[in-house]
């Protein structure tokens, strides 16, 4: 008798902990928490232009942006921090046209060093004005080719980890460095993480949550393999983004039975998609989960006034309110017309403001999340197979041309 099949057994709790512990010891950006980071602090202090520019794509920027946008309107900043991350030439030029290029500090962030994006930006800045020593920084592998032209011209060199993937990278130098040059606090940020480390780790909150969620996902990825984030503040939008590369290159795989996986990341803004996306959601197909994210304290005072618009007295009654109020009512008014319906999987995380810990416990949680997420699915989080054979057609392309 021959038997075949493409199905795996259910794991137990237990075991997915036994090996989230033992991979631990290879995989490096669970361990990102615990790092000095004096380095990137005493380099931050002496960096006296007013501008920086970081030259990346995907994990190399995704993850600070998302850290950036959440707070930037919350704090008194040093510096401004701009993000060159695409080869739009209109995208480029017009970015560039607000910057002091001779007021700027360029962190050129490739993890192989030889990314045709970033090269390609570094190029074309490099014709505009001299980078060097001293308004050029590198972020990149050891052995990278980036590192050994930085070598060559004395510029100032920060690692990447071997063992840490550009998607999960944001806790590394990657994200600490650009956030520390432009004033916010990464002690925090890395404190914000650590709690969630030692939530899981340690069997507490985080591990139930995470586990429960993780084995949800995985046992109804044929029934719900579209998983939507739906953040309750634009603040989110970076977030939603780096969250839908971390889903989609860590979970869009081939199993260890040749069986394609995937769950499917959709990034959504509360109130906005409240007039768009949340009508398939409640109507459409029951293929999605959705993830609530609230925040708790948006550090604002900013209220509708009472201003009287004639014909419209009947909306009087949110007069005095604050927005920030309103905003998390609309949220909750979201979460009980889907949870009335019975048959949408939907949870809700708060977050309890506008801080360095909140928005790194966020992603830190979603990092691990993920990491479960592939155990469970009998798949490798960390590669991105169907990301390299574009980019091997590309540079034969660009090579024959």
């Amino acid at each position: 008798m021959k038997y075949t099949h493409n199905f795996n057994p259910c794991i137990s709790d237990r075991d997915i902990f036994k090996e989230i512990v033992k991979e631990k010891e290879y995989i490096g950006y669970y361990n990102l928490v615990h790092q000095d980071t004096t380095n990137f602090k005493e380099y931050a202090k002496g960096v006296k232009q007013s501008n920086v520019v970081v030259i990346g794509i995907g994990g190399s920027t995704l993850g600070t942006y998302a850290i950036y946008k959440y707070l930037k309107y919350s704090k008194s900043l040093k510096k401004q921090l701009y993000f060159l991350e695409t080869t739009d030439p209109i995208d480029i030029k017009s970015k560039l046209e607000a910057i002091d290029l001779n007021d700027t500090l360029f962190v050129v962030i490739s993890k192989s060093g030889t990314t045709i994006e970033t090269v390609s930006i570094f190029k074309y800045i490099n014709s505009l004005v001299k980078c060097d020593k001293d308004n050029t920084i590198v972020v990149t592998e050891s052995d990278s080719k980036l590192n050994y032209y930085a070598q060559k011209n004395s510029i100032k060199r920060f690692e990447i980890p071997k063992n840490v993937g550009g998607r999960f990278s944001v806790f590394s130098a990657v994200g600490l460095v650009p956030l520390a040059i432009v004033g916010i606090d990464i002690d925090e940020l890395l404190s914000g993480a650590k709690k969630i480390y030692n939530g899981f780790f340690d069997k507490e909150d985080a591990y139930k949550r995470l586990l429960k969620k993780a084995r949800f996902f995985a046992e109804y990825k044929n029934s719900f393999n579209i998983n939507v984030v739906f953040s309750y503040s634009s603040r989110l939008e970076g977030f939603n983004d780096w969250y839908i590369q971390l889903w989609g290159e860590s979970l869009g795989k081939i199993d260890i039975n040749s069986s394609r996986q995937g769950l499917t990341p959709i990034g959504i803004i509360g109130p906005i998609d409240q007039h768009s996306f949340l009508q398939l959601i409640v109507e459409g197909k029951r293929d999605k989960t959705v993830t609530v994210i609230k925040v708790e304290d948006f550090a604002s005072d900013l209220e509708i006034p009472h201003v009287k618009l004639e014909g419209l007295e009947e909306l009087d009654y949110i007069d005095g309110i604050k927005f920030s109020y309103l905003i998390n009512q609309q949220a909750d008014a979201t979460i009980e017309s889907i949870n009335n319906l019975n048959d949408i999987p939907c949870d809700v995380i708060t977050i309890d403001g506008v801080s360095e810990k909140s928005i790194a416990s966020l992603m830190y949680e979603y990092e691990l999340l993920t990491s479960l997420c592939a155990k469970f699915m009998y798949i490798n989080a960390y590669d991105q197979p169907g990301v390299e054979a574009g980019k091997k057609i590309l540079k034969e392309r660009l090579s024959n041309a």
